[in-house]
């Protein structure tokens, strides 16, 4: 969950676009998010209160008198929050934001705010290309606020142009890229090979391993939480990716080469977990092979080496971290992988430690490097990417 601990203030205003703002809502909330609500009365004329605040899990504010007859503090509600996003925001509400008129909760909520201000504009096509509108959005981009959208697509009114509501997922990943902005790895762009790989050997058999991906998964999402762009190379698992990372789903080796080589070249590095095929069969069939009494022999060849591929063409603003799975003489087989590779920084781990390897949640790691090799105990995986990521830190302040 990447918005674990943070405060968004959500601001709904009256627009048809405000019946997308539930499902922001429960996605904020899914990625770890403490979110409260705040509407215009026009806002609850299109979605219920009692909505957002079954999913936000907090009283909603659309007055400033509670239904109690008490009076709402939108001086604390603009303290409290982390993040003020308003979406869908009018362009009546973006003209009180831009003119500082106060003739709702949200208003006042806004002009009390010390928190950054995100506004995803909705409105009809002709209402956002208006000189006021795009006059408006300039003084708000001015005082520093980020403008989400609008998107295009056909609108409430028959249109078709830009205006739309971006959608809530999209809000959410901005957000996080928002609030993250400063973080270590920002502007980083980092590639994470993760999961098996497939070699068909007919439609219905193929070739593979143990790997469940969990490693890798547990690395993108740390490398994420620090900010990084990261691209998720992923073989087929079946473990849910968290949101914020681009992934690219792949089946076999040649599928994963190629994905990792297209996207190498701008990347600040690469991390590779996943258990790639070392083999692939000669020739796959288009038909399932059918039983026989004659014994079956399978012709495999050499599939593409990724890391040592990388390691050919890697640049010194570059960094390559690997993966060695060992069932013996580990730490001399490591070594060799660090050097022939030419890798910045391997990780060993073996199946003769027990709670280590596939399919477990927890693992035992040695960092080994030209310099130095350091072993960890055993510990959970998601423990263990901080461990790595902190050392991937290491190796890009180097």
């Amino acid at each position: 969950m990447q918005l674990s601990g943070k405060n968004i203030l959500l601001g709904i205003t009256g627009s048809i676009s405000a019946y997308k703002a539930a499902d922001l809502c429960r996605l904020l909330v899914k990625e770890g998010a403490s979110v409260r609500v705040v509407m215009t009365l026009s806002a609850t004329e299109f979605i219920s209160p009692l909505t957002l605040s079954t999913l936000s899990k907090n009283p909603v504010f659309h007055s400033m008198v509670s239904e109690e007859e008490t009076w709402n503090n939108h001086v604390e509600l603009g303290l409290w929050a982390d993040l003020l996003v308003v979406a869908p925001a009018s362009a009546n509400t973006i003209a009180h934001f831009a003119l500082g008129i106060c003739e709702s909760i949200l208003d006042a909520v806004y002009l009390s705010a010390r928190c950054p201000v995100m506004v995803a504009p909705a409105m009809d096509h002709d209402m956002f290309l208006h000189e006021s509108t795009q006059e408006n959005l300039k003084t708000l981009i001015t005082r520093g606020h980020k403008i989400v959208g609008p998107a295009q697509g056909e609108l409430a009114s028959g249109l078709v142009g830009e205006g739309r509501l971006v959608e809530p997922m999209d809000i959410v990943s901005e957000v996080i890229k928002f609030l993250f902005a400063d973080l270590p790895l920002s502007g980083k762009k980092i590639i994470v090979t993760a999961g098996p790989t497939r070699e068909a050997i007919d439609p219905v058999r193929y070739i593979s391993n143990h790997s469940t991906g969990k490693m890798g998964i547990a690395i993108a999402k740390e490398l994420a939480n620090n900010g990084a762009n990261v691209i998720l190379v992923l073989g087929p698992v079946s473990i849910e990716v968290p949101r914020g990372i681009t992934v690219i789903p792949v089946i076999s080796a040649s599928e994963m080469y190629e994905a990792v080589m297209n996207n190498f070249e701008n990347a600040t590095g690469a991390v590779l977990t996943a258990a790639v095929a070392d083999y692939t069969p000669e020739v796959t069939s288009s038909t399932k092979i059918k039983k026989s009494d004659s014994e079956m022999s399978l012709v495999l060849i050499k599939t593409n080496d990724i890391a040592r591929s990388l390691g050919k063409i890697k640049r010194n603003d570059q960094f390559l971290v690997g993966f060695a799975l060992e069932t013996n003489d580990e730490i001399n087989n490591a070594k060799n992988k660090l050097k022939t590779k030419n890798l910045d920084l391997i990780i060993l781990n073996s199946l003769k430690d027990e709670g280590a390897g596939f399919g477990t949640d927890t693992n035992k790691i040695t960092f080994i490097s030209t310099s130095e090799t350091i072993e960890l105990p055993l510990n959970l995986k998601t423990e263990l990417a901080k461990d790595i990521v902190k050392k991937i830190k290491e190796l890009l302040h180097a």
